[in-house]
Parts: structure tokens; C-alpha cells; sequence
């Protein structure tokens, strides 16, 4: 059987991540194919993307007749399933977002849609059954403008084969002249006041509601005054409501606005006009007060897609020019000067600065950043690039000029991923808004119910027609799930861009709320609580000879080797030896996973475990030397002895050693609630118990494979019902996975540790978890504080108003006032702070 791995862009373009339902209908068109065993996608990685990896049987089908079915299945996918995450306006509040998702879903051809009160629409269709423009054209009739797509006019009709509708061409013309610079158009409100028409119309709804009020009051001022007052009133504060209640029925929805426009229209038979009026006044005010926070939250997202300078000083033979960053090729060279924003990612490849990575990582120390030491070098995706010599996009540069050379186009920096994710995110439902979703479309209605039934009182009650239906108007308003709608939306969409901000992406409603009711973290220990990286920990020189004779010897012989522990001891034994000349060996023989040995001014060198040498010849370590060794592995050490000719000389002992901020920060999550937290690596038992010792862990768990570390995730989560796995989001997505919450470190310079994981670390730092977690417990906290307050608000309100301890005027106060309250209470997400 044999394995052959193709990068999933290559089969699907268009698919936005391997959890994409198209790549599992790939995946099953293609297994169980004569000759093809298994499909699944890989745990490794090519040029920064994922890829399925098929396992084969050569002797039934040919890699060419894989590579051909694998292409043809896709492209069958890709001309079928069409994905786009595009931009709109004109999204009111998230009753609008809710009902436009709802719209989009019963359009013919739509897969799936997923809409989010900030303006982000992600759309799943059927290319056969429907198309781009006629998308758009479902959006337009909802009242709403497409201000951007993820695809291009031209790239859409080159990618359908011109097969493109005369109605989409017209939507295309519409839509690029919208996004054309110096376009007039920005934002539609459809209102002679701008944006600003709903608020400032219910301004003048209070001030003529508060003038008819106070004259009523006034002797000799005629009742027609007061009354032509509140009539303007109704009609300020109701114009929004009631446009929005007739759009809404002629979908045969019966949503809040209709609520409270029939208990308005009720209160004004009644003759009870200043009550009517307080109503559409609190309600259109709640409204714009809502649009405020909102935009608030949507603006704090928006930020992150400016962070970027649109231009940047390009060095061509000699000289610099100004051009705009889209031009950009990989492998240009661009000037960055002092205090100034870097434009594209890239490697330095001349000066020296410290650069403020805050707006990506979240780090609030500036980095210092150093060249490369080649710089013609190719910096290819899978190219090792030190930290000290990365930079990102939109990152703030220090006092010293920097020579940047380009490592991604604008479209695919880290910062664009990140907005695009961040945008992405805002669709995804946590499991508290899909309640919500589903309990108001069976409220609704029952109130609708219970407010007939009490127009009915008067039958069984001894009071008159009237008492009863104010009595039922009362309760329409009493009952309306204002604050119930917005509550959780706009907790999760103020969490996710305060962590944004943070450096921590979250993809999310679901992993922001999971996040927060963990008790038990597991952890890769490889890059993740260690450096992942090996030190030279201890020289130990034996017999006569000094500490720095044993390492000019030793990084003499190891500097001949690539091998990463050689490399290792070359790299920290030169650090020791601070300059001191080495001497240059020769003849280098490798011995596979036991040693090496080389000829060094005329003596024959030795290096390796403890299996070398009990190999080797008849001159073996003594028992003292043995036991020196096995102490120092049973402390995670990885040792080496060195010989020279017939006498041992040294012992070596590498080690990945544990980050410097693990152990402090794994306490830090003791203290904020996390009782298990679990080291899960390859390595021997002996290594990860020492490591686990040294930096507080509760478990430690060694010798697994990639497929037990899985399996070791099931047995956690069936224990402790919802575990995290924090990795480095390329190895670990197998168990990432099948955890409750994947969670990537680094994510900032991996594209893979983006995609796969639900939340991302942009920084390479541990410390970085509790704040994550945190913040997630806050939105949690905060999320159930506003069902608590928009419930309650309800659950009193509807017996004070059937039981005449509450009016209109009383019940629309505490009514819009909760809705206000869940609003402000979630913007205070915006402003959590590190601990």
C-alpha cells in the first residue's frame, strides 16, 4: 500500500478550509475506488496548505490515474458549489441579519447561508441553480448593498466560462461601480438624514412628544395642539418601525416592530396618544442606540483591515518608488523607514529596528529584528525563517531604516488571513444565539396568541372592552424580545474583536463560549511548552581535560553534521567558547541514531549515545560514567559521551527545554479555574514525566503517536466532557479535531495553524492562554447576565401588565431599557483587559 498527497486548493480553488463540506463530498465521491483504500486529509503540510493524502494500492491504479480522478472529482465540485464571503450595508439590527439569513436560505440553489449583524454574509450555492448576480439581486429586494465580494467580476466569468446571466452583469457593473475609489457612494441608509436619519427622526419624535405633553398641562391650550403634536410624534417615531413591519408581513413574518406598531396604533385608539407615542419614541431611540453599538463593535473589526499602508517604497536597481502594496511580487525588496508601517510580510535582509508586532500578536513589547544571513536566498512558504528576521504587514517599525524582501502578496499576508477570518467568524452561531434563534420563532407567535385571547377579557372579567384591550396592548409590549435578539450577538461580536485585538483570533461564537466552561487542557509538549528547539545543558568534562578543550573538540567534530542536536551543540558550544578558535576535523562517519566519529589533528573522535559505544569496540564506559548518563536522562536529557581514540573524555546532555513563561502561566490557569492540564508528545516517558515535574502539569502522557494522541483526546473527553488541545495547528490538527476547542500558538506565521485550528495565538507565546480563556469565561459571563435581564424583563413584565400593575408607559420604559442595557453591558468586552 502507498501513500500519495495532493495540496486541496489544486482539487477545490474556491473551497475556503478543509472543514468546507465540499472537501468530505470529495473525499466520499473518491473512496472506496477500485484501487484506493482510504482519503482523509493529511496531518502534514506543502507550501502552507493542507492536502488529502490517499492511501493506494499500486498494482490496481496508477498516481496518475489518482492525481486525474482527484482533479476531475473536484473540478465536478468546484463548477457545482460555488463559496463566497462578501460585505454588505444596509443590515439594520440582528432580527435583520436573522431574517435576511432566513431569505437567503429558501433562495433557490443556496446550500447554506450564514449573516451576522456587522454586515458579513458567507454563502454555499449551486452553481447550477443559481448565480452571483442573482444572489446580489436577493439582497437588494432585502434592502441591503453589496459593498465587496472575495471575488472579482472578471475572475467569476472567467471561472464560469462566461456562462454569466445578463442579471448578473448588471449586478457585477453595480457592484464594481460601488467599489470603485472616488465612488460617491459609501453607505445607503435610505433616509434624508444619512446614517443618521433614524436617530435624528426619533430626537424629533421626544421633542414633540415632550411638547404636547407639557402643553396638555397648559389652561386654555386647545386639545387639537397637543393631539397634532403627538400625531407628528407617531409619525417620526413610527416610520422606521412601521417600514420595517410591512416588509416583514409581506413575508408573512410577524416580528417585534409589528408588536409594538399594532400596541401604538392600539394605545392611539384608545385615545391614550402620549403613551403610543413614548412607545415609538423609546422604541425607534432603543433602535439607533442598537445601530450605535453595533457599528461600535463592527468599526473595532473594521480597524484591523486598516492597519495596512496601501502603498509601499519599492527598491528597484538602485532606486525607490512609490506603488501600491497589490503590486507587490514575491521576492521584491521594499524601504521601510523609521516610525513607519510595514507593508507587506517578508524577511529583513538589511538593518537592524525593533518593530511594535502588537496589532498582530498582541505583543506589547517591540520585537528587535535582525537580517537574514543570506539574503538571495528563496524564502519559499515551507522556507525556516527565524523570528528575529520575520515581519508582518501593518506591524509598526522603530528608529532604524529596514529592507524588507516580500514573502507574500497583499492578498495572502498573515493580516488578510486574519480579517478574513475575523470576518468569517462573525457568521458562525454560538450555541446560545441558536436558542435564542429558535425559542423567538415560537414566542412570537404565542404572544400573538395570549394578546387576542385577552382582547376576550372583558367576557369573563367585569370590565369594560376597553380595559381589556389596553390590557392586551400592554402585554404585546411587555412580551416583545427586544433585548432577547441583540443580547447574544452582540456579546459574541464584541469578544471576538476585543480578542482580535488581543492577538488571539477566535472563529466565533461556538469555540468563544466552549472556551469558556473548560476544566481540562491538553497540551503537545514539542514548540508548545518547551522551545522546540534542543540546548546544550550540560559539559561535563572526565579525566583531565578542561570544560572548553571537551567543547572545541566536540563542536569541532559537530560542526561536519547537519543533524538538529549536532547543530544544537555547535550553535551553544560556540556561545561558551565566546570566540575562542576551533579547530577543523575531517573524515566524518555517521553512525544512523548512535553517533558520529571524525579525525581531529590526528585522533579519532567519538560521539554518540550509550548504544555506540557499547557497539563499537571492546573499550567500554565504566559503571561510574553509565550512571552519570542514565541520571541525567532520567532528567529529560538527551546525553552523548565523547571518546577520543580509547579515552572518554566528556558527556554532552541536550534538552528542549520548557518555555520560560510555562510554568507561571500553567498556574495562572490553575488560579482561573483549569484542574487537569495534560502533556501529550512522542517522546519517551522518562522525558515527558521530567518536563511535566518541572513546569506543574498534572499528567503527563509519552510515547504516543499521532493517531494515540487522538485517541488519548477521545479518553479525555469522555472523562472530562469538553477538553482544549493546544498545539502547533500542523501535527496536532488530528487531535485538534477531535478535541472541543483546538487552540494554534504562533498561528502568525503558519497558514495551516490559521485555517485549522478554532482559535489561534498570533504570538509564539504561552502566556497568552489565560487571556484567551479569560476573555472567553467574560463573554460567557456576560452572555448569561443578558439572557438573564432579557427573560426576566419578559417573564416579569407579562404578569405586571395582565395583572394591571404595569401600563404602556411603564412597561415600554423597563422594555427598551433592558434592550439598552444588554447592548452596553456587551460593549464592555471592548475594554477587557489582560490580567
Amino acid at each position: 500500500m502507498e501513500k500519495l498527497k495532493i495540496e486541496i486548493p489544486l482539487l477545490l480553488p474556491q473551497v475556503p478550509d478543509e472543514k468546507d463540506r465540499c472537501v468530505r463530498e470529495l473525499m466520499d465521491r473518491l473512496q472506496g475506488r477500485e484501487g484506493i483504500e482510504s482519503v482523509h486529509v493529511s496531518n502534514g503540510q506543502e507550501d502552507g496548505v493542507p492536502q488529502l493524502c490517499f492511501h493506494y494500492n499500486p498494482e490496481e491504479i496508477s498516481m496518475a490515474r489518482i492525481e486525474a480522478l482527484a482533479r476531475q472529482t473536484g473540478a465536478s465540485l468546484a463548477e457545482k458549489i460555488g463559496h463566497r464571503l462578501l460585505a454588505v450595508d444596509g443590515i439594520r439590527h440582528a432580527r435583520h441579519a436573522r431574517h435576511l439569513e432566513q431569505a437567503l436560505q429558501q433562495s433557490e440553489g443556496v446550500i447554506q447561508a450564514s449573516v451576522a449583524p456587522t454586515g458579513m454574509v458567507r454563502l454555499e450555492f449551486d452553481r447550477s441553480s443559481t448565480s452571483e448576480g442573482e444572489i446580489i439581486s436577493t439582497l437588494r429586494k432585502e434592502g441591503v448593498n453589496v459593498l465587496d465580494a472575495s471575488v472579482s467580476a472578471e475572475d467569476y466569468t472567467r471561472q464560469t466560462g462566461g456562462r454569466v446571466a445578463e442579471a448578473e452583469a448588471e449586478g457585477h457593473q453595480r457592484l464594481k461601480k460601488k467599489m470603485e475609489p472616488g465612488s460617491d457612494h459609501t453607505h445607503e441608509h435610505g433616509g434624508i438624514f444619512g446614517k443618521n436619519t433614524e436617530l435624528i427622526f426619533s430626537i424629533i419624535c421626544g421633542v414633540l412628544l415632550g411638547t404636547g405633553f407639557g402643553l396638555s398641562f397648559v389652561e386654555g391650550a386647545a386639545d387639537w395642539v397637543s393631539l397634532s403634536l403627538y400625531i407628528g410624534a407617531y409619525f417620526f417615531g413610527g416610520f422606521f418601525t412601521t417600514k420595517e413591519a410591512v416588509e416583514e408581513i409581506l413575508k408573512r413574518n410577524f416580528e417585534i416592530d409589528f408588536l409594538m406598531l399594532v400596541a401604538a396604533i392600539g394605545a392611539a385608539i384608545l385615545g391614550e396618544w402620549a403613551e403610543g407615542a413614548l412607545l415609538l419614541f423609546l422604541f425607534s431611540m432603543g433602535h439607533a442606540l442598537e445601530h450605535y453599538a453595533m457599528n461600535k463593535a463592527r468599526k473595532s473589526i473594521a480597524a484591523l483591515a486598516e492597519l495596512a499602508p496601501k502603498t509601499a517604497l519599492l527598491k528597484r536597481n538602485g532606486k525607490t518608488e512609490e506603488v501600491g502594496i497589490e503590486t507587490l511580487r514575491l521576492g521584491d525588496v521594499i524601504v521601510v523607514k523609521p516610525n513607519s508601517k510595514i507593508s507587506a510580510d517578508g524577511v529583513v535582509v538589511k538593518g537592524r529596528s525593533s518593530v511594535n508586532q502588537a496589532p498582530i500578536t498582541g505583543e506589547s513589547v517591540p520585537a528587535d529584528k535582525l537580517p537574514v544571513e543570506d539574503p538571495e536566498q528563496d524564502f519559499g512558504p515551507d522556507s525556516e525563517i527565524r523570528a528575529e528576521s520575520r515581519v508582518f504587514s501593518g506591524t509598526i517599525n522603530g528608529n532604524n531604516t529596514l529592507e524588507i524582501k516580500v514573502t507574500k502578496e497583499a492578498k495572502d499576508s498573515t493580516l488578510s488571513r486574519l480579517v478574513q477570518l475575523v470576518n468569517e467568524a462573525q457568521t458562525q452561531k454560538s450555541p446560545t444565539q441558536r436558542f435564542t434563534d429558535k425559542f423567538e420563532k415560537h414566542f412570537v407567535p404565542s404572544v400573538l396568541l395570549l394578546v387576542l385571547l385577552l382582547n376576550f377579557a372583558f367576557l369573563v372579567v367585569d370590565e369594560p372592552f376597553r380595559a381589556s384591550f389596553y390590557r392586551a396592548m400592554a402585554v404585546l409590549v411587555a412580551a416583545s424580545p427586544c433585548a432577547l435578539a441583540i443580547s447574544t450577538p452582540s456579546a459574541v461580536l464584541s469578544g471576538v474583536a476585543r480578542a482580535a485585538r488581543g492577538g488571539v483570533l477566535i472563529k466565533g461564537g461556538r469555540p468563544l463560549e466552549d472556551l469558556g466552561v473548560l476544566t481540562a487542557l491538553a497540551f503537545d509538549k514539542t514548540g508548545t511548552l518547551t522551545e522546540g528547539k534542543p540546548k546544550l545543558t550540560h559539559v561535563i568534562p572526565v579525566s583531565d581535560i578542561q570544560e572548553h578543550d571537551l567543547l572545541k573538540k566536540a563542536v569541532a567534530v559537530e560542526a561536519l553534521s547537519n543533524h538538529p542536536l549536532a547543530r544544537a551543540i555547535v550553535r551553544d558550544g560556540k556561545g561558551r567558547l565566546k570566540g575562542m578558535p576551533v579547530p577543523n576535523a575531517e573524515d566524518l562517519e555517521a553512525v544512523l541514531g548512535k553517533g558520529i566519529k571524525a579525525s581531529l589533528e590526528g585522533n579519532r573522535i567519538y560521539i554518540g549515545n550509550l548504544e555506540l559505544f557499547e557497539e563499537l569496540d571492546a573499550v567500554k564506559p565504566g559503571e561510574e560514567l553509565i550512571d552519570r548518563v542514565q541520571a541525567l536522562e532520567a532528567a529529560g536529557n538527551t546525553t552523548m559521551l565523547v571518546r577520543e581514540n580509547d579515552r572518554y573524555i566528556g558527556i554532552l546532555a541536550l534538552m528542549d527545554t520548557p518555555r520560560a513563561a510555562a510554568k507561571a502561566t500553567l498556574e495562572e490557569l490553575r488560579k482561573i479555574g483549569i484542574k487537569r492540564m495534560i502533556m501529550l508528545t512522542g517522546d519517551n516517558q522518562k522525558v515527558a514525566d521530567a518536563v511535566a515535574a518541572e513546569i506543574g502539569l498534572t499528567d503527563a502522557w509519552g510515547s504516543l503517536l499521532p493517531e494515540e494522541k487522538v485517541n488519548a483526546i477521545k479518553e479525555l473527553r469522555q472523562k472530562e466532557s469538553k477538553v482544549a488541545m493546544v498545539g502547533d495547528g500542523v501535527n496536532d490538527a488530528p487531535a485538534m479535531a477531535n478535541s472541543t476547542v483546538g487552540i494554534a500558538m504562533g498561528a502568525a506565521g503558519s497558514d495551516v495553524a490559521l485555517e485549522t485550528a478554532d482559535i489561534a495565538l498570533m504570538s509564539d507565546k504561552l502566556e497568552n492562554l489565560p487571556f484567551a480563556i479569560g476573555l472567553s469565561r467574560k463573554s460567557r459571563s456576560i452572555i448569561k447576565q443578558n439572557l438573564w435581564v432579557s427573560l426576566g424583563i419578559v417573564a416579569l413584565l407579562i404578569p405586571a401588565t395582565i395583572l394591571g400593575l404595569a401600563n404602556i408607559g411603564v412597561a415600554v420604559l423597563i422594555h427598551e431599557g433592558s434592550t439598552l442595557l444588554v447592548v452596553f453591558n456587551a460593549l464592555r468586552l471592548l475594554a477587557y483587559q489582560k490580567k
